[in-house]
């Protein structure tokens, strides 16, 4: 059984996260099968060469590949693992991590995400991919 979420609770998720917080994150998109997670690239996120920080890029697909499963399974998920390539150097305005699900079984959800840089003039540079598999938990007691 699919138990969706909507956009706006979705949201409250996201802002509950202390580290999603921090980085600034917003989710832009959350549908049956699909999320993308955005924030702003500040100084503060890069790393000695100046680009986005691996971990950072790391943070973004995990939470994407999350919130793309929660849109088909519910909730109650928790990444299971998940693997990232960096393309190139993560360089630009904003990042955009994309997530979709490939196939949702009864507890697992395995997605795919694309992590894209923005720059000022709105071209979308990707600079990493990601394949994750989300554990399905069961529901916590009230």
């Amino acid at each position: 059984m699919t138990r969706n979420l909507d956009l706006e609770l979705a949201r409250k998720v996201l802002a509950a996260q202390p580290f999603s917080t921090l980085v600034g994150a917003r989710l832009t998109a959350f549908e049956e099968g699909g999320a993308t997670l955005e924030f702003d690239i500040r100084g503060d996120l890069l790393q000695q060469h100046g680009s986005v920080h691996g971990g950072v890029l790391g943070y973004a697909a995990d939470n994407a590949l999350s919130f793309a499963a929660g849109s088909v399974a519910g909730p109650t998920v928790t990444t299971a693992g998940f693997s990232i390539d960096f393309l190139r150097p993560a360089r630009g305005e904003l990042l955009r991590a994309r997530a979709r699900v490939v196939r949702a079984g009864r507890t697992r959800v395995v997605c795919r995400c694309d992590l894209s840089t923005v720059d000022a003039d709105g071209a979308e540079t990707l600079c990493a991919v990601a394949q994750g598999s989300i554990a399905v938990l069961e529901p916590l007691p009230a």
